[in-house]
């Protein structure tokens, strides 16, 4: 059997916070060593489960290529594959999992389920979205603001335009681990949970960044960096389809908003998109999108995650070369290239 390292989850960003920065430099190595052919085999043998109970693409391609990337193998697992579906509890499917794998990831709809998961299961267990976070996300955000603005994150400022929803959240402690500010406008009927706010300013108080929220979406564009945004109505939501598209009209990013920002500012999305909503075709496809590339690094984020949870520290620390410091930018390859979180 391969070497284990402590079992560690990552259920929410603040489980990363202390080592963010490093996880960052990780990831964005791992992906030029892949641009280069020199990405190393290090998990031969280890297995991931994976459970889904939501529909996904990014997440699911992601992992299933992180893991066979690094020589492991991924096992896709829909909520109708298991006895979940006929009443075993997640307690013992934990278990069992935990016989036969080396780190679960689960997509779940509820965060206490993702709790009670991890706190059974003998291996890790990575959230890959529920209804509080969703960390892997970030953590693939963050390596994409890295990449592209020389010097890091000090002195930066990111908008968000939207829901105080789960992706808020990580990014909300996400930004005050890094050090960098965040505007977040979000209409308010649908601001973060007290709790996450809470410990994102608890955060920021060391580093030094500001969170601030507030109500006009062109208060938080006016000279930021960059601009993110997510759709309205979330998975789990689409009863309030017609309550949040109400809510949220004046809220959407398009070029005169995008003008508000800083002249170089860029635009992510974690996908997919409402286009029309949220986003317009012109801003998502135009040459200030940076939502491909977000997209493209949540495979090396994830690989990053795997090897941090899964590997000895004395592995993680291995020489690989050189630091090849900030990745530029992946070659864009075209417009008609779209995925689904």
């Amino acid at each position: 059997m391969p070497e284990r390292s402590p079992k560690r989850d990552l259920l929410s960003l603040a489980d990363v916070a202390d080592e963010l920065p490093a996880l960052l430099e990780h990831a964005t190595r791992l992906k030029a060593e892949r641009a280069g052919g020199r990405a190393r085999a290090t998990l031969p043998g280890r297995n991931l489960a994976m459970i889904f109970e939501k529909p996904s693409t990014r997440t699911r391609a992601s992992f299933e290529v992180a893991i066979g990337d690094l020589g492991g193998h991924a096992l896709y697992l829909s909520a109708n594959d298991l006895q979940l579906g006929r009443g075993e509890t997640i307690s013992d499917t934990a278990r069992v999992l935990s016989r036969y794998v080396d780190a679960i990831t689960y997509r779940a709809f509820r965060h206490e389920n993702m709790v009670e998961l991890a706190r059974s299961a003998s291996v890790p267990v990575i959230n890959a979205l529920d209804d509080l976070e969703h960390p892997c996300q970030i953590v693939a955000d963050l390596m994409t603001l890295r990449e592209r603005w020389d010097g890091g994150f000090r002195g930066r400022r990111l908008a968000w335009i939207g829901d105080g929803n789960n992706v808020c959240h990580s990014l909300l402690l996400g930004a005050a681990a890094v050090g960098l500010d965040l505007a977040a406008a979000i209409p308010e009927d649908y601001r973060p949970r007290p709790e996450l706010l809470s410990a994102a300013r608890t955060l920021s108080d060391r580093t030094g960044a500001t969170i601030s929220l507030v109500a006009d979406p062109r208060e938080a564009a006016r000279g930021a960096d960059a601009l993110y945004t997510d759709v309205w109505v979330s998975m789990g939501d689409e009863s309030e389809k017609e309550a949040r598209e109400r809510a949220f009209r004046g809220y959407q990013i398009n070029a005169e908003l995008l003008g508000l920002a800083r002249p170089e500012a860029f635009v992510l999305h974690d996908l997919p998109a409402h286009r029309g909503q949220e986003i317009t075709d012109e801003v998502l496809d135009g040459p200030r999108s940076a939502a491909w590339d977000q997209a493209e690094n949540r495979l090396h984020a994830q690989k990053a995650i795997l090897e941090t949870l899964l590997l000895p520290r004395s592995a993680q620390v291995s020489p690989r070369g050189s630091d090849p410091g900030p990745a530029t930018p992946s070659r864009r390859r075209g417009g008609t290239e779209r995925a689904a979180r």
